[in-house]
């Protein structure tokens, strides 16, 4: 007798997500990360751009403090590059599961992965911007972008996109004015 499925059909209508994350990579690994996270609807919360510079407002100072909180509570996550527009924000996360100096290096004690980390993230900042803020309910994009950097030559061109990245905002695919064109 095959199995029912009561739910099968409930689904049906939803298109395919694309899998955001490679299968069967570890992403606890130690290695350079680049992420995009990116605010639901693509809402303008963090600031504006103003003469091709990003101006943070209050949430985008929270925003920012929140992430650079993240190795506090996160013992192998290292921060590296990040900006933050508008409505998202780019940064390459390093996890790194040894501490220690050059001559001796320990494991951490927790290996965190990317999307653990981010997860965090984005559940800290969305909390402290609801405090400031309770009539408004801020919420992030379901999900997040990224890229396993695999050497320098990447990480030195994905530094320069992200501090560029207010250079490029008037183009910018994720600007809400842009969509339509």
């Amino acid at each position: 007798m095959r199995p029912v499925f009561l739910f099968s059909n409930m689904f049906k209508d939803y298109p395919n997500r694309k899998l955001n994350r490679i299968k069967g990579y570890d992403y606890s690994h130690d290695g350079f990360y680049f992420v995009t996270i990116c605010v639901k609807n693509r809402a303008n919360y963090f600031g504006r751009v103003m003469n091709q510079e990003m101006i943070l407002n209050l949430f985008g100072k929270t925003v920012k403090n929140c992430w650079f909180d993240l190795p506090k509570h996160y013992g192998n996550c290292r921060l590296d590059e990040l900006i933050i527009m508008p409505n998202h924000l780019h940064g390459i996360v390093e996890i790194n599961n040894h501490v220690g100096t050059d001559f001796k290096s320990v494991p951490t004690n927790k290996k965190y992965s990317l999307s653990t980390i981010i997860q965090g993230f984005k559940i800290f900042s969305s909390r402290r911007i609801n405090l400031l803020n309770p009539p408004i309910l801020f919420r992030w994009h379901r999900s997040f972008y990224d890229h396993i950097i695999r050497d320098d030559e990447s990480l030195y061109r994905i530094r320069k996109y992200i501090r560029e990245n207010p250079l490029k905002w008037e183009f910018d695919r994720n600007k809400l004015e842009n969509l339509y064109l």
